[in-house]
Formats: C-alpha cells, sequence, structure tokens
C-alpha cells in the first residue's frame, strides 16, 4: 500500500504539534500516548470554553480522514 503525500503531511503536522506540546529540552514529558490523552481532554475544555460541539467536530474530523485515506 502506497501512503499518499496527504497523509504524510498530515501526520507531520500532528507530529509537530504533538512535539511542541511537550518535548521539553530533555525530551519527552510524557510518553506520546499520555500528550495524547493530555491534548484531547485540554480540546475538550477549549470546547467548553468556546462553546463548541468536540464530537460533532470528532465525527467530521474523521469522515474526513475516511475520505483521506486508500
Amino acid at each position: 500500500m502506497t501512503v499518499s503525500s496527504g497523509h504524510d503531511a498530515a501526520v507531520k503536522r500532528a507530529t509537530a504539534a504533538l512535539e511542541t506540546y511537550t518535548l521539553s529540552g530533555d525530551g519527552w514529558r510524557r510518553s506520546p500516548s499520555e500528550t495524547l490523552q493530555h491534548v484531547l481532554a485540554d480540546l475538550l475544555h477549549w470546547c467548553d470554553d468556546t462553546q463548541r460541539d468536540f464530537d460533532a467536530a470528532l465525527e467530521r474530523a474523521r469522515a474526513r480522514y475516511a475520505g483521506e485515506s486508500p
């Protein structure tokens, strides 16, 4: 299976965001899995404060992902 350049770009953006969120000069402050959990929890808080529907956004993101997947 060939991975599309769009997929590669998306993975690079996600990696950069997670690294920016949790990397220190000494390396990862927590595991990548824990980091993802913290980012998602913070996004849930952000959605509450800005009156955004996290579940609806996640559903749309999953649909976008399905449309982008080979």
